[in-house]
């Protein structure tokens, strides 16, 4: 074997190896579908004990079964990230089951398109309460079963965070408070030996919120793109298994977009993607 093939044949044992995760328990949420659901079969694809968490105990056992089936292990419990109580009951049971986590994913997530003068203090309230408190009370659940160390977190953001977008001023507001949240973690547990960083997909095909935003827009949207097409699911399990790895053991605090370059056109370019 030469010299270029044993150095490639390392890169594979390293970067696909099945126990890349050997001996890690993942708590993620939102995982009865789309983006978490791809990150909670990557993940145990890789190794881990994956915990899964979302309000509809059907769509947690179909992802189980589908990590079952590839040979993973997994258990779905019913609770709303709302719901603070709930999800602290859900953590304990997973970490009872399982064992403390080291890798935890804070991925509900809420929106419809509104303008703001026909958003309700209720519709307001429920994305926030969704994405940025849902977000808040998974790291909050999960942190009182943290392993003792080398413990890594993932939320998922969105381009909105940073940028605006018309008819997503809810949204815009909640996913910018959980960068900040996800930034000021970074400074309150790094010296516990915990990383926390946030994901922010852009238009993933054939997910609630990708569809949602781009409805009757989506080979409009798709030309305004560098890359010119959507991501996929597996795209976004791939980068959210980079994130957590140790391939990247000295990046916290920090939001990484996986976005095919929407981020750099800037507000036109999200007032494009919404139609305006």
């Amino acid at each position: 074997m030469t010299e270029k093939s044993v150095t490639e044949k390392n890169m594979r044992s390293d970067w696909l190896s099945e126990s890349l995760f050997s001996g890690d328990v993942a708590f993620i949420t939102g995982a009865g579908s789309g983006i978490n659901q791809g990150i909670a079969q990557m993940f145990a694809a890789h190794g881990a004990k994956v915990v899964i968490v979302g309000r509809r105990q059907e769509k947690l056992d179909e992802t189980c079964e589908l990590i079952r089936k590839a040979g993973g292990e997994a258990m779905g419990i019913s609770a709303d990230v709302r719901d603070l109580e709930a999800m602290s009951a859900a953590a304990e049971q997973g970490a009872k089951a399982y064992g403390p986590y080291t890798l935890v994913v804070a991925g509900a997530a809420g929106n419809f398109m509104a303008p703001f003068d026909k958003i309700s203090s209720n519709g307001f309230s429920s994305v926030v309460d969704i994405d940025l408190k849902g977000t808040f009370h998974t790291l909050k659940a999960a942190s009182a079963h943290f392993a003792e160390s080398n413990v890594r977190c993932l939320a998922i953001t969105a381009p909105q965070s940073q940028m605006a977008m018309p008819m997503q001023s809810h949204v815009c507001a909640a996913k910018a408070g959980v960068d900040m949240l996800i930034k000021t973690l970074s400074l309150e547990w790094g010296r516990k030996g915990v990383r926390i960083n946030a994901l922010s997909p852009g238009f993933v095909e054939g997910t609630v919120g990708g569809d949602l935003v781009s409805a009757g827009q989506g080979d409009n949207i798709k030309r305004l793109l560098p890359l010119n097409r959507f991501a996929s699911v597996k795209e976004m399990a791939q980068m959210a298994t980079v994130m957590v790895s140790p391939l990247t053991a000295y990046l916290t605090g920090q939001v990484v977009a996986l976005d095919g370059g929407i981020s750099l056109l800037g507000p036109a370019g999200m007032m494009g993607a919404a139609g305006g």
